[in-house]
């Protein structure tokens, strides 16, 4: 088969679409012709040297799928053959085949294109975890989204507005924040311009987030801190601005009795990302089929244009997800 190969780690010219064996169903997979993958800032990472694929998993990028199962394993007893599916794997979405466990597997709906289901998993699942596992996000309560537009974070916000909260966001344009309106959120900062300490304060009467989804870790640890409501739930998925913090007196922590989560979905276990599954093809897949939940698409490139979509990844101006075809 083909699949998008990284020559040597490096900038985006180092991806080119070569040979490699196609993989074959083990008892409980499925094997499903890709149509559409979409990127995640794990791919550059990946790309760049800075982020192997846990061991034992496919060293082809790509985190996110959609497509037709065209084969299977034994004792697959929930899935047929030309049947749409959507799914996170630990690798191998940049090409024509992968092997998925059934239970990682969720149904495309009826009202959703390939390019549309392949911007959702990784998405929509860490937001999911952050939101609701973690978080337990509740009606009426407060939640602080960072990097608003990205794909995770306009997941979060759709999935904090279907549970009845107030969304804050932080991005990096009039632009961004105005399209993460639409999505629902109720406030966005401009964290280029503005303070959203203070611009949280003022919204929510000093009371502050309940909860705060954060990607940028060390360079906000303080403002984070300072914002969280009391008893609020702080989980923080990326390092974007660092990860050392210093000075920290846990005493800061211990006045707002916080709690601080973070999480990689990637490395967690397949019996935890399972489960993840489960509650969240529970909860999102008839919200999706409704309309109340809707994938959010930047931009569509065809995977042999894999290196220009990398590019707009890393100059950060897309807002929601960036979809490969494979065609």
């Amino acid at each position: 088969m083909h699949a998008i190969i990284v020559d040597q780690p490096g900038g985006p010219e180092q991806m080119r679409i070569g040979e490699v064996t196609r993989p074959e169903p083990r008892s409980h997979e499925l094997l499903v012709k890709i149509s559409a993958t979409s990127l995640n800032r794990a791919d550059i990472l990946q790309r760049e040297g800075h982020y192997p694929p846990p061991p034992g998993e496919s060293e082809i990028l790509g985190l996110d799928i959609a497509g037709i199962v065209v084969g299977k394993g034994d004792d697959v007893l929930s899935w047929e053959e030309g049947e749409r599916v959507m799914a996170l794997v630990p690798g191998g979405g940049y090409a024509e085949y992968v092997t998925v466990p059934e239970q990682m597997a969720l149904p495309v709906p009826p009202n959703l294109t390939f390019e549309e289901a392949a911007s959702i998993p990784e998405a929509f699942l860490t937001a999911f975890q952050a939101v609701v596992w973690y978080g337990q996000l509740k009606k009426g309560e407060t939640v602080l989204i960072h990097a608003g537009a990205s794909g995770v974070g306009t997941a979060a916000i759709q999935l904090a507005k279907s549970i009845g909260a107030r969304v804050v966001i932080t991005a990096g344009s009039e632009e961004k924040i105005k399209f993460c309106e639409t999505l629902g959120a109720d406030l966005g900062v401009n964290y280029k311009t503005d303070d959203f300490k203070s611009r949280l304060a003022e919204f929510t009467q000093s009371h502050g987030a309940d909860v705060i989804v954060d990607f940028i870790g060390a360079s906000y640890w303080d403002q984070n801190l300072s914002s969280l409501a009391l008893d609020g739930r702080m989980i923080i998925l990326a390092m974007l601005g660092g990860s050392e913090v210093g000075h920290f007196n846990i005493r800061d922590l211990f006045k707002k009795r916080g709690q601080v989560t973070t999480s990689a979905l990637r490395s967690r276990s397949l019996d935890y990302k399972e489960k993840l599954t489960r509650d969240f093809g529970t909860y999102a897949l008839p919200r999706f089929s409704a309309g109340t939940l809707k994938p959010v698409i930047d931009s569509v490139y065809s995977w042999k244009n894999v290196a220009d979509a990398h590019r707009r990844m890393e100059a950060n101006t897309n807002k929601g997800k960036i979809v490969l075809v494979i065609d």
